[in-house]
């Protein structure tokens, strides 16, 4: 099964969390933070979006921040993705 999302709507997947701190202290599964940037899968086409005009910014294959509770998450094909709205999308990481 495939998603294809609609208006101004992103589908993202978390980017995995580190293992390991900087100084080599394995974490274990309970210590780790769950990490709030995420991998763009699909870009919605953009359109009006209550009576506005709304262009996507990002692209797929980008990696974005966003806030700790947006979104709506989705198991698909066991796979764990996140639809979020491009509003909350907080920042591009370059």
């Amino acid at each position: 099964m495939t998603l294809k999302p609609l208006a101004d709507r992103v589908i993202i997947k978390r980017v995995a969390a580190e293992e390991t701190t900087k100084s080599g202290i394995i974490l274990s599964s309970a210590a780790q933070e769950k990490p709030q940037v995420y991998e763009v899968i699909a870009v919605g086409p953009g359109g009006i979006v209550d009576g506005e005009k709304v262009e996507m910014c990002v692209k797929a294959g980008q990696k974005v921040i966003t806030g700790k509770y947006s979104g709506t998450e989705v198991k698909v094909d066991g796979e764990e993705l996140t639809i979020v709205k491009q509003n909350d999308i907080l920042a591009v990481v370059e």
